[in-house]
């Protein structure tokens, strides 16, 4: 009887201070120590707003750096995030990046001539782990940023510095690889005007 009034005292007391107790510090910590990640690091423009810079939302007009494939039902959906779950061997991931390469090559090749299946980055076709992946490689900005600087009417040195500004390095210099933020960079697309 002692050992069962032990167990459950100490049950009661660890859900109340890792369940409760811990949660509240950190979110306070959190909160004054990093109060935009906190908040969800949300982009503000005009008092508005936009979007965050930890989920990617869908662009699908020309003038405007297009995302990665989405991994979930609805699209871009941050409340929902999930991976696919397919395999290297999967029929349905053959057919799914089939079919991402032959939409990119439709949208991309009249500013691309000679664009083949073989210059898409591995990004542009398939989903990331989360579904809603902010950023999109180098790789993939460089390949739409001739379709952009056209639509928009502008240089495609112009477009590729805002590229190169938008592109965050590894962390701490070494882990993951650069990536963009394409909200931020259509963000800057629009701050700079164009057609």
């Amino acid at each position: 009887m002692r050992n069962l009034v032990a167990s459950i005292a100490a049950v009661v007391v660890l859900t109340a201070f890792f369940g409760f107790v811990y949660p509240l510090v950190m979110t306070g910590f959190a909160s004054v120590a990093f109060p935009s990640q906190a908040g969800g690091s949300l982009i503000h423009r005009d008092g508005k707003i936009v979007g965050s810079r930890l989920a990617a939302q869908s662009f699908t007009w020309p003038r405007y750096f297009h995302e990665r494939p989405s991994g979930t039902a609805p699209a871009y959906n941050a409340g929902a995030t999930t991976f696919l779950n397919l395999g290297p061997t999967s029929p349905d991931l053959a057919k799914l990046v089939a079919g991402n390469a032959q939409a990119i090559l439709k949208l991309e090749r009249p500013y691309n001539p000679g664009l083949t299946i073989h210059d898409i980055p591995v990004d542009a076709v398939v989903t990331s782990a989360s579904g809603i992946d902010p950023d999109i490689s180098p790789a993939y900005a460089a390949l739409q940023s001739r379709r952009v600087a056209a639509v928009r009417h502008l240089s495609l040195q112009t477009v590729q510095q805002l590229i190169k500004q938008a592109t965050d390095g590894r962390s701490l210099g070494f882990f993951g690889e650069p990536g963009v933020n394409v909200l931020e960079l259509n963000l800057a697309l629009d701050k700079l005007g164009g057609k």
